[in-house]
């Protein structure tokens, strides 16, 4: 009988900690997933901003030197990303393309001047940096105009800002029911060994004595958590590459690396911390009252 009920027993802790494992996995997986796809939500907002063009149109009549000193100044500019020139004739041949005919026959001239297609930085794509470039720029020597659509410039900056607090808010959320859930988890994997660790504490163990074993098995739960998690994730990475590679060239390498870092280490950090909070409470615990838990 009593052969019985330890195989019980050990089938019971068994089946609690493989529960947990696969818990702390599948919420690592899903953590992952998300902030996976808040990277590329970012990364894709960045270049949308940075996709803004700015045109700096120069004098009909400017030299080619004061055209590359305009030039040499905006790439200077801190908020500056990359500046082109476009000549007046590939001005007109993008328009002819464009509008698909010959403006210049029907004219008899070309009436687009020089001008430089300037690209901002993504965190000064703003109204306000870029109305300091357009005052800066009209001062220069040889600028006409600065021309941009302004309405775009401002609608993008307001749902951009809307776009990433919602993001971060859905993130945040979901790590904190997240970590609710696991530290209930793991909880309830401690608890099916409270006996055990009441046995342990009437036989005269330390507090270090008893913890050590536990807080072993949960690095080593964390750690295979963590690579099983990875697994999952890293499945995903490939059906998504097979599927939609636009994602993957949107992202890049690094996010991949380092949600899967984040993914090893939380598991095996997460594991450990609720362990030990769990651990205190029942070690903690008057004996008389440990079975009312």
């Amino acid at each position: 009988m009593a052969q019985q009920e330890n195989k019980r027993l050990r089938r019971k802790v068994r089946n609690s900690y493989f529960i947990s494992t696969v818990s702390i996995s599948l919420v690592l997986f899903l953590l992952g997933s998300v902030g996976y796809l808040i990277m590329n939500a970012l990364r894709a907002t960045e270049q949308m901003q940075e996709s803004m063009t700015i045109y700096v149109m120069l004098d009909t009549d400017i030299s080619t030197d004061d055209a590359n000193a305009v030039g040499a100044r905006l790439r200077e500019m801190e908020e500056v990303r990359d500046a082109v020139f476009v000549s007046k004739e590939a001005a007109a041949e993008d328009f002819k393309h464009y509008v698909g005919g010959d403006f210049e026959e029907f004219l008899e001239y070309n009436p687009l001047p020089d001008s430089w297609e300037v690209r901002m930085k993504s965190d000064y794509s703003t109204r306000e940096a870029v109305e300091r470039l357009e005052k800066s720029a009209l001062a220069w020597q040889g600028v006409d105009e600065v021309v941009y659509q302004k309405n775009v410039v401002e609608q993008i900056g307001s749902n951009i800002r809307s776009f990433n607090l919602v993001l971060l808010l859905f993130g945040g959320t979901l790590l904190f029911i997240s970590l609710i859930l696991l530290n209930n988890t793991i909880r309830v994997s401690i608890f099916s060994k409270r006996y055990l660790i009441n046995t342990m504490k009437l036989v005269g163990a330390s507090k270090g004595f008893i913890m050590r074993p536990f807080l072993w098995d949960s690095f080593k739960q964390g750690l295979v958590a963590g690579l099983f998690a990875t697994a999952l994730f890293m499945a995903m990475i490939a059906g998504l590459n097979s599927k939609v590679p636009d994602v993957m060239m949107l992202a890049g390498d690094m996010p991949i690396l380092i949600i899967v870092g984040s993914m090893m280490a939380g598991g095996v950090v997460i594991s450990l911390l609720f362990t030990t909070f769990a651990l205190n409470k029942f070690i903690n615990m008057n004996t008389a009252r440990i079975h009312l838990y």
